[in-house]
């Protein structure tokens, strides 16, 4: 009796056991996102200037996405996307500061606080306003409620963000003098500044005022890394969204960075000086990942949120035009991901992937019930392409952006400017210099066909029809139709 009793002890203990190894042995999901970063401007990617040690040693160990597009052109539209796995039209975020993150997006914080996450966001947010009790920012002021919507509605533990842009050094100050749209050199002791305007925010709507000087993305990190310290410590998995804020304009390097491009020109030193700085904050959370033991069972997600800024030193890579485009150059960013687990060898992709591509993967990898999101999903689940199993894209990728529209397969893709259409073939011709659509009228018909039936499917979620009208109403945004001429 006794011996029955210890064995069904013993029994109870390793299934208890198993158990609790099963809950840790979910994988902790970082996702860094870089701010106006072109698809050149990493070493991995062929850049022999801005030197980028810790993303071009991602590439060398996980997967490098040739083919990784953000959602859109600017950047509120494809933040939408990486939460939401939707296109950012569906919701009303159109551009930069217009729309928000609706309450009834079904967001990854709130799916993976359900699976027992730590959740926190870290940086740039974008989606709508921080503050309705003063000025901040683009949208922030006293008594706007309707783009009131921080992060705090959305799933997220912590916080430590911005509503939009800030200087990439010294981010809460401005020079009273020598300021331009580009930046300015590091503020030296005995200068004189003024408050830049946005402020950075905790998830209970408190604004922060310490460590705030010195390179904005060790600024970041600083906070990030406690975080990841104390679920790693608590045995829980996290979900951790990092969004820098370099190098979107004004970019600002410290002496340190700007001194490691002597020979280039004072916007060059800031420009290439501010990304190598992010890329020392990434090597420098690594590390840390490595040091508490949950690196290998970590996956970090790292592109852009477009192309490069029109009147920077930016590498689009030849890719044609730049941010606000839906041509390549504005879209085709760069994409890493490193899951030491899951993914043991280096291999590169050619498959299209986007950033709308993170959400369904993430739930595929956890196994969450697909019916968690009743909603239309514009990504797809790259779990396949993981395992060696995705050959092709199996759906093209719809794109939108104020006059524009692109609809973009394995090989084909349709752009549309204005009501006018062009065709290229994308795996052939990746700069987009010989149209097709006269010549190829039998996929240019179906393109545009299924372009139109996208953009109006896209209408008629920002109208309501999946989840009600509350957000609709209380918005009051007008359709903006990018395919109208």
């Amino acid at each position: 009796m006794k011996h029955t009793l210890f064995k069904q002890i013993l029994l109870a203990m390793a299934l208890f056991g198993a158990l609790t190894a099963g809950a840790q042995k979910k994988p902790n999901i970082i996702l860094i996102m870089a701010d106006d970063l072109g698809w050149g401007d990493t070493g991995y990617n062929g850049n022999k200037v801005i030197k980028t040690p810790h993303l071009d040693q991602m590439a060398k160990e996980g997967v490098q996405f040739n083919r990784f597009y953000s959602a859109c052109a600017v950047c509120s539209p494809t933040r939408a996307s990486v939460l939401t796995g939707r296109n950012p039209y569906r919701m009303g975020v159109f551009t930069a500061n217009a729309g928000i993150l609706r309450p009834e997006e079904i967001a990854l914080p709130e799916l993976l606080k359900e699976e027992g996450y730590a959740t926190a966001h870290f940086g740039k947010w974008h989606l709508g306003t921080l503050t309705h009790t003063e000025k901040d920012a683009n949208r922030g002021e006293t008594g706007n409620m309707r783009e009131y919507n921080p992060p705090v509605l959305h799933g997220y533990d912590f916080a430590f963000v911005t509503e939009s842009k800030v200087p990439t050094w010294d981010p809460m100050k401005k020079p009273v003098s020598g300021a331009t749209r580009e930046g300015w050199n590091y503020l030296k002791e005995g200068d004189e500044y003024t408050a830049y305007g946005t402020y950075y925010w905790d998830i209970d709507g408190n604004k922060i005022t310490d460590n705030l000087d010195g390179d904005d993305s060790r600024v970041i990190m600083d906070r990030v890394l406690p975080f990841v310290e104390k679920a790693a410590n608590n045995g829980t998995p996290f979900f951790t969204v990092v969004w820098f804020h370099s190098p979107h304009l004004p970019v600002v390097a410290g002496p340190k960075y700007r001194d490691m491009y002597p020979d280039q020109s004072d916007l060059m030193k800031n420009y290439a000086g501010c990304i190598t700085a992010l890329d020392e904050q990434i090597g420098r959370l690594r590390s840390f990942l490595k040091q508490k033991g949950v690196s290998e069972n970590t996956m970090i997600w790292f592109c852009s949120d477009n192309g490069p800024e029109d009147g920077t030193p930016g590498n689009t890579g030849g890719f044609k035009e730049r941010k606000r485009s839906l041509h390549e150059g504005g879209v085709r960013v760069p994409g890493i991901l490193v899951w030491p687990d899951k993914i043991r060898e280096h291999f590169e992709t050619d498959i299209p992937c986007v950033t709308s591509d993170y959400l369904p993967t993430i739930m595929e990898a956890l196994d969450i019930n697909k019916n968690k999101v009743p909603y239309i999903l514009d990504g797809t689940s790259l779990l396949p392409l993981l395992e060696g199993e995705m050959k092709e894209r199996p759906a093209p990728i719809g794109f939108c952006f104020g006059n524009q529209v692109s609809w973009s397969d394995n090989q084909y893709k349709l752009y549309a400017r204005n009501g006018a259409y062009e065709l290229y073939d994308i795996k052939n011709d990746p700069f987009e210099e010989k149209d097709l659509h006269l010549k190829e009228s039998s996929v240019f018909n179906d393109f545009r066909n299924r372009i139109h039936k996208f953009v109006v499917s896209c209408k008629h979620s920002f109208e309501g029809k999946e989840y009600g009208k509350v957000s609709f109403n209380k918005l009051k945004q007008d359709w903006k139709s990018p395919t109208d001429n």
